[in-house]
């Protein structure tokens, strides 16, 4: 990669939660007001830094200003191809540490990375898909319901494997220090994608897995976990599940108390609240009470498939900017179970999802959260990380423009993490002291 290359993929990537109408054959040859908007943000930025006098430019197209915008292929993969090598794909949710558990028993000297794997993703598909970034799920899963207790206290394992798995993502991590680059901030996953590495985050998949305890999360967080799903398919002491299937009932009907500590510790620390698996309460009132955006690492749109794992349009319209709204992103889930009826499944199915929010919250506040790794079956199209080119090329032709797809691909993600970075520090500097709320039913403290 040369410099003119990472200079391109430095200023996609920040230009992607500007929105636009049409393609981008249309969109450079008549500019409406949202495209004259992005482009003078760009202007003011490069004023502010002293690079160019903002006036002389204020009626110029993006193409006559920046060179490295060009003009898109007419082709739609090949568009597709041309976004994603200066925008590539920060996936919210890979299972790639739980498929090393199950096949491997965390051995990472078995496993090779550089061949064929036998799910979904590989260093070579990672590669072609145009991969740049993806949170690896430190998942484990919930105990069974008599092994823990109404109380939530009996299944002390969960922490115990939460952190071999954290190892086996960190161990893999570094295993492949040519291709994959830890990454704890946005930052991080910014130098990461200049130098053409592959951004590694870490991901809590589920409040079960903490051990009912505030002083775990610190833990976990001083390992590198930047997000933490609140529930997963169990009820916990933080707060309910959607559960699986309909008619699970509530517990906490939301959060409890000390799920609102949770989130008052996860906002402190700059851990992102991931809503993906939560009941539609427990997401309502999570929204409302975050100070720092949310996001839904893994999770489709209810009014086209309607499924409980899905999000309603009652809560994607608290998304957006405003009072009483949340700067939040929905990570599209690939899991067929998610996306259409039996057979139906396909890549333009997933992109009905992506339409769907984007028409309900805005486009700004889309990503992507394939389940790769983490899933039995795929949509058609979309069988492993190599086929990212093909959702994004099939939003092309249905006129999403190179920043909107620039958003969804990467930089929406890139926007809320950096404002719950911003949270965290607000709150650190204002002096707000680690919480030490516990667990009332714990029986030793």
């Amino acid at each position: 990669m040369n410099d003119d290359d990472d200079n391109e993929r430095t200023q996609l990537l920040g230009q992607g939660n500007q929105n636009g109408d049409g393609n981008d054959s249309n969109k450079e040859t008549q500019p409406n007001s949202k495209t004259r908007a992005a482009v003078w943000g760009v202007l003011t930025l490069l004023f502010v830094i002293g690079l160019v006098p903002l006036l002389a430019f204020q009626d110029k197209l993006p193409e006559e200003l920046f060179p490295w915008l060009g003009r898109l292929p007419s082709d739609p993969m090949l568009a597709a191809l041309s976004i994603l090598d200066k925008a590539p794909v920060i996936d919210g949710h890979i299972d790639l540490p739980i498929l090393t558990r199950f096949l491997y028993k965390n051995n990472v000297t078995a496993i090779d990375l550089d061949s064929p794997m036998p799910a979904h993703v590989d260093i070579p598909r990672l590669r072609k898909g145009k991969v740049g970034g993806f949170f690896w799920s430190v998942y484990v899963g919930c105990a069974d319901p008599q092994e823990e207790g109404k109380d939530f206290i009996n299944a002390t394992w969960r922490v115990r494997d939460t952190l071999e798995q954290i190892d086996v993502a960190r161990l893999l991590i570094d295993k492949y220090p040519e291709t994959f680059q830890y990454a704890a901030t946005s930052e991080d996953v910014k130098t990461a994608i200049r130098s053409g590495k592959i951004a590694s985050l870490l991901g809590v998949e589920g409040g079960h897995q903490l051990g009912n305890s505030l002083a775990v999360l610190r833990q976990y967080h001083a390992l590198g976990v930047r997000y933490m799903t609140l529930t997963h398919t169990c009820h916990n002491a933080f707060a309910d599940s959607c559960g699986m299937a309909p008619g699970k009932k509530p517990l906490h009907h939301g959060l409890s108390a000390f799920g609102r500590s949770l989130i008052d510790e996860m906002n402190r620390l700059g851990v992102l609240v991931d809503l993906s698996h939560t009941s539609d309460d427990t997401a309502r009132q999570a929204l409302q009470y975050s100070k720092a955006p949310v996001i839904w690492s893994h999770s489709s749109a209810r009014a086209v498939h309607d499924v409980p794992r899905n999000v309603p349009n009652d809560i994607l319209a608290l998304i957006g900017p405003g009072k009483g709204r949340n700067d939040a992103v929905v990570m599209v889930n690939f899991a067929p179970a998610f996306v259409a009826k039996p057979d139906e499944a396909n890549v333009e199915a997933v992109a009905n999802h992506v339409d769907h929010i984007a028409q309900i919250a805005g486009k700004e506040h889309v990503g992507i959260g394939s389940d790769f790794d983490g899933i039995g079956d795929t949509p058609k199209g979309l069988e492993d990380v190599s086929q990212y080119p093909a959702l994004i090329a099939e939003l092309y032709k249905r006129g999403w423009n190179k920043y909107e797809l620039a958003g969804l691909t990467g930089a929406n993600f890139l926007r809320v993490f950096e404002g719950a970075e911003r949270v965290a520090r607000d709150i650190q500097i204002s002096g707000r002291r680690p919480n030490f709320d516990l667990y009332k039913k714990r029986p030793d403290l």
